[in-house]
């Protein structure tokens, strides 16, 4: 779950679409369109609910809460033999205690020094084998916590922090393309590339002998995914990444991210979303006319036409899906719409479904 920073010089990156400036810039405003059908909801039954004042968001489904997060700051339990998760409710790492020392996957910054913490309350060990699952200093801008270990990394991954130089994510010790089994005494830590997905690099880790699967920034358990599909650099790679999680046997699956563990369930939760999606902004695409945009934005401003366009469309997928899922996953009604925008540009730009912009006749 990481934003990308614009090039020095550069504009702002573009704010997060809200119903309010989407609704804005597409002229759905003055039509008399309001927040409340686009969530599936009257105003009446928005106002009412004690846990969702008007303006704000939905209530957080059932299936999207975790266990709460102790004072300390910081969560820490066995989910499997050795096989520990640690979590603040926003982020989430897997450290293994074994024979030889404690082998750590990633290191949240929000959860820093709390992780050393963590595993002094389980163990005396040092820190002996630490894994990048990919680059992004969100999940691993503390690995500098575990200096004296032996860092692993997909090549990619060792590339890219060659390039941003952070002094808190240390280079790897042993890189690798495609298949690196970690021993660690008895243990077994498998790493995978199966391709581009979230970003370059981004792994499979899974420990066969506990049935842990760990994929970081794909599968949100009880959410949807983060905007802009977890600003993801690939999106078929991603799209497919889910699919590819499921051939592996795991029955707990770490996805780095949230309020609790997830299941083989949650990556078939996470399809469904996905494929129903993926439908309506293909629909949105085939369906959302173009010449409805002119009378809300400068028609000779070909940016603003083409936002207006995009918005509409991206607008027109998520008001279809929203009503469906807000009461399923959390963050649907957050969420969706940037998603949306983003499945939307990939359909046109990557599967090649350009909708009105196509092969001119």
């Amino acid at each position: 779950m990481t934003s990308s920073t614009p090039d020095p010089g550069s504009p702002a990156r573009r704010p997060l679409l809200t119903r309010r400036n989407l609704l804005a810039a597409t002229g759905l405003t003055a039509a008399g369109v309001s927040a409340g059908p686009l969530l599936g909801w009257s105003t009446a039954q928005a106002a009412a609910s004690p846990d969702c004042p008007p303006g704000t968001t939905a209530p957080v489904p059932p299936a999207a809460k975790g266990p709460a997060i102790p004072a300390s700051g910081y969560l820490v339990e066995e989910i499997a033999d050795r096989v520990y998760w640690l979590t603040d409710g926003l982020y989430q790492m897997i450290f293994v205690t074994t024979a030889e020392g404690v082998v750590a996957v990633d290191a949240p910054p929000t959860i820093g020094k709390n992780i050393l913490r963590a595993i002094a309350t389980v163990t005396n060990s040092r820190v002996t084998h630490a894994i990048y699952s990919h680059h992004h200093a969100d999940h691993t801008g503390a690995m500098i916590l575990y200096r004296g270990a032996r860092f692993y990394a997909h090549m990619q991954v060792a590339d890219l922090l060659r390039q941003t130089n952070d002094p808190n994510r240390p280079l790897p010790d042993v890189t690798f393309d495609r298949h690196l089994t970690v021993h660690a005494g008895e243990d077994v830590l498998e790493l995978a590339y199966h391709g581009p997905n979230h970003s370059p690099g981004n792994i499979f880790i899974n420990l066969p002998a506990q049935r842990v699967l760990m994929l970081v920034d794909v599968v949100f358990p009880g959410w949807v995914p983060f905007a802009y599909l977890a600003e993801s650099q690939n999106i078929p790679g991603w799209l497919e990444a889910p699919a590819q999680a499921l051939r592996y046997p795991f029955d707990t699956y770490i996805g780095g991210h949230l309020t609790r563990l997830g299941t083989r369930h949650d990556v078939l939760i996470q399809q469904e979303y996905m494929a129903e999606l993926r439908a309506q902004a293909a629909s949105a695409i085939a369906t959302f006319n173009p010449a409805s945009v002119y009378q809300s934005v400068d028609p000779t401003n070909p940016w603003a036409i083409f936002r207006a366009y995009l918005d509409g469309v991206a607008s027109q997928a998520a008001s279809a899906v929203i009503p469906h899922w807000v009461d399923r996953l959390g963050g649907a009604d957050v969420y969706t719409l940037p998603n949306a925008y983003q499945l939307v540009e990939s359909l046109r730009i990557d599967y090649g479904q350009l909708g009105p912009f196509g092969i001119h006749p």
